[in-house]
């Protein structure tokens, strides 16, 4: 492995305190300096070769994506299928599409098959059929949004059924698009694959607009919604800085993750509140909410406020139902925020003209960003790549920069979510030069500080 030299040369030591307050420690919620021994690797890539790999622990490395030498299935002999599961997201054709044309073009497989509406496809009772897939037929679905083979929610608890359809139109290998809840489906498929002695490769495309797949670097769709609601803020902005006292609040996904919130307040320039799931907030008080968007009229005369679906369900009433794809159904934060924020300047006799919109099915739907699409036609190649291997039970993800695969019981372990003492999160209060936290009492909080080290003023 090549050396080299990455030494930052200094002008001497550095003695003045910086103004910025950050965190010499961990569990007080506010971000952490960085210091110069920090640091990030230059080769991802820990070895190449077989003979390299003496004394490594391989079970914490990941394995890299790519064609391989030698392969599993005889092209000639293969039939796949192709399914999109769960909610619609931005860049599903565009996966689709690579699929189709990595196995029809590089590996001269013919027998394509899509299966129509999510795991609902796989039964005959639903009447919906499958649609030979070829070139001509996708060639151009990567310019128009939603799924060309159309989605669903649920059914993924049926393995049996899904099974026998699999075994029944000779399929052995199988693209499973969809979040965490659908590869959960596709690995107790493989488990029952595997279990009937099937060689059936199942490969799963990680698929959630909230960005919150454990250890992917990002998921497909995520760039492309937050452009969207860039969009969507930069239009709020505009009515909001118009009017006499102007409120613009914008509703954004982020069920239990607050990437899309967090990377549109970054990435707007132009949002005063972002509110997270993952931050505990108050309405009322002397460090409610309500009040920092007091001041914030009262000096500037207009506020743009990101609200993640997800944020603030501690102050709602919930139903405790579940959808169909077992996701608790969320309250209304959007309307509830907007109708308190009425009812709070109203009796405060202070005059604002609030704006509201949810653009969030707007920006499912949107065809993919160019950066988007490239990355969802390489992820399709590497799915394929990985089934044409004989890998099963596994995704193809971005990982440092790097296509690996990972095992599907990895990723679904649990959700990613944003770090209250990230940089990340740093920079989005920066940005926002909202409050660190909009709470009266830290105890309230205690479960997230730790002891003694709750110095959130």
């Amino acid at each position: 492995m090549q050396t080299y030299d990455f030494t930052i040369e200094t002008l001497g030591p550095c003695k003045v305190h910086s103004p910025i307050e950050l965190s010499t420690k961990h569990g007080n919620l506010r971000a952490t300096y960085v210091t110069d021994n920090s640091y990030v690797r230059n080769e991802i890539n820990v070895f190449e070769d077989s003979e390299k790999t003496d004394g490594l622990n391989l079970t914490n490395l990941m394995q890299k994506a790519g064609p391989r030498e030698y392969i599993y299935f005889n092209p000639a002999h293969v039939t796949a299928g192709i399914c999109t599961c769960g909610g619609l997201c931005p860049g599903l054709n565009d996966v689709i599409r690579a699929i189709v044309r990595c196995l029809y073009y590089r590996y001269g497989v013919k027998k394509i098959r899509g299966f129509r509406f999510g795991f609902k496809g796989f039964f005959p009772e639903s009447g919906f059929g499958t649609i030979d897939l070829n070139p001509s037929v996708v060639d151009d679905i990567h310019k128009i949004g939603g799924s060309f083979l159309g989605t669903s929610r649920g059914g993924g608890n049926r393995v049996n059924d899904i099974v026998d359809s699999v075994e029944s139109l000779s399929i052995n290998m199988l693209f499973i698009i969809g979040g965490d809840g659908t590869q959960r489906g596709a690995l107790d498929i493989a488990n029952e694959i595997e279990k009937r002695g099937l060689k059936v490769a199942v490969v799963g495309i990680p698929k959630t607009v909230d960005n919150d797949l454990l250890f992917i670097d990002r998921s497909f769709g995520f760039e492309t919604a937050v452009e969207r609601a860039c969009e969507a803020v930069r239009a709020i902005h505009m009515e909001a800085s118009s009017q006499i006292n102007g409120i613009g609040l914008v509703k954004l996904m982020g069920r239990e993750s607050g990437f899309i919130a967090t990377g549109t307040a970054l990435g707007s320039h132009e949002t005063n509140f972002c509110l997270i799931p993952e931050i505990p907030f108050e309405l009322d008080g002397p460090n409610g909410f309500m009040h920092h968007l007091e001041k914030r009229i009262l000096d500037r005369h207009h506020a743009v406020v990101i609200v993640a679906e997800g944020a603030g369900q501690d102050l709602l009433a919930t139903s405790g139902e579940t959808d169909a794809s077992g996701n608790k159904k969320l309250a209304d934060v959007g309307i509830f925020l907007r109708d308190k924020i009425n009812e709070y300047f109203k009796s405060r006799n202070i005059h604002i003209n609030l704006k509201y919109v949810d653009p969030s099915y707007q920006i499912r739907s949107s065809e993919t960003t160019s950066n988007d699409s490239i990355y969802c036609e390489r992820l399709g190649s590497y799915a394929v790549h990985a089934a044409m291997a004989g890998k099963t039970k596994m995704v193809v993800g971005l990982v440092n920069n790097k296509y690996v695969h990972i095992p599907i019981k990895m990723v679904t372990m649990e959700r990613n979510f944003v770090d209250p003492e990230s940089a990340l999160w740093r920079d989005a209060l920066d940005a926002t030069r909202q409050p660190i936290i909009m709470v009266n009492n830290l105890n309230s909080i205690s479960d997230k500080v730790k002891s003694g080290e709750g110095d959130l003023d």
